[in-house]
């Protein structure tokens, strides 16, 4: 199944917990709670390009299945990582925090993240 569309945040899942183990400060926070970021996905073959927006801030990644890339995370700090294909599913750690992102069905993007014990998921729909 393919990634490529526009998805907005329809829900998520121990949002402020994941956040303030990132070291995110309260205000942010809780800023960002309401907020119903909207995520744009190029896939073409092995490329990916993913751009999520959130109010005024948008964070663009792009990548190659298996190849080394730099990648932005949700804190806004760049480092190295590998996003590998398993399955329907892409998977990235960085910094300890294991991310999946996968279709549900044709119209449902989920991403999880794993940072310890605290799971994070947001669940988006097709526009």
């Amino acid at each position: 199944m393919s990634f490529t569309g526009k998805y907005q945040l329809e829900s998520q899942e121990n949002f402020e917990p994941f956040m303030k183990a990132l070291g995110l400060p309260d205000e942010l926070i809780q800023k960002g709670k309401g907020l119903k970021s909207i995520t744009e996905i190029e896939e073409n073959g092995d490329n990916f390009k993913v751009t999520v927006t959130t109010g005024s801030t948008a964070l663009a990644n792009s990548f190659t299945i298996g190849k080394e890339t730099e990648l932005q995370n949700i804190a806004g700090e760049k480092m190295k990582g590998v996003v590998k294909r398993e399955g329907g599913k892409l998977k990235v750690t960085l910094k300890g925090i294991e991310t999946v992102t996968e279709m549900m069905d044709a119209n449902t993007l989920v991403n999880t993240m794993t940072l310890g014990e605290i799971v994070y998921k947001g669940i988006s729909k097709r526009m």
